[in-house]
């Protein structure tokens, strides 16, 4: 059962076994033939077809009381071939369709067909990421850790991300297939490289009040 008071205090809540696997299947076909590391799946990619209609990451959002729309979606395959490992950071950019310089919004850059530009703390307050787990997760492949508590100091440096990291509880995401992890946008984490013969695949799909963004700006992935 889901706990509010959990998720505020420690910015992030599990769903275990949320995702059955004939969507697990379905999902898997919007990750990149080409053996990439990862990607953001077109709107018109089943994994956009799926988030758009009724699913249970939609009912978990709504149990939340996020927005039904998601405003990204990314897909990552962390195997031997495709190999990496991530220091304690926060992510916070946003994409979206075009450029407009606009007070508070920084650090614009053009990736993957879209602009990416990093928004004021306050859209980031009230935004969540949610991971949604295609195979097992756990300190062998590279697991995701979160440092539970760090979203409450908000926009932390990078120079200041390690220090603020190690002095909370760290937890190691282990999931299995179908697990969904909803996390609070500023909450510490990272991975480390995978030790394991096996893939490590994940969807990410971030959600806020599609609203907070000011036009002219638009959300890369359209509602």
């Amino acid at each position: 059962m889901f706990a509010h008071t959990d998720f505020e205090t420690n910015g992030r809540a599990w769903f275990r076994n949320a995702v059955p696997p004939a969507d697990l299947e379905r999902l898997a076909k919007s990750f990149p033939a080409d053996g990439r590391a990862g990607d953001r799946p077109a709107t018109d990619s089943e994994a956009a077809h799926y988030f758009a209609g009724p699913n249970p990451v939609s009912d978990i959002a709504a149990v939340l009381g996020l927005a039904p729309a998601p405003v990204r979606l990314a897909v990552f395959d962390k195997s031997p071939q495709t190999n990496w490992a991530v220091p304690w950071h926060q992510d916070r950019v946003i994409a979206v369709t075009g450029r407009h310089d606009m007070p508070g919004y920084r650090n614009w850059l053009p990736k993957d067909g879209y602009w990416h530009v990093e928004p004021p703390p306050e859209i980031l307050q009230d935004m969540v990421f949610v991971r949604v787990h295609l195979d097992a997760a756990d300190e062998t492949n590279g697991c995701l850790q979160l440092a539970l508590g760090s979203h409450r100091s908000g926009v932390v440096s990078s120079s200041d991300a390690s220090s603020l990291a190690n002095s909370l509880p760290i937890e190691n995401c282990i999931a299995a297939p179908g697990d969904v992890l909803v996390v609070k946008a500023l909450t510490l984490h990272r991975s480390a490289s995978s030790a394991a013969a096996s893939r490590r695949r994940a969807i990410r799909i971030d959600y806020v009040d599609r609203l907070a963004l000011p036009p002219p700006l638009q959300w890369a992935l359209p509602a």
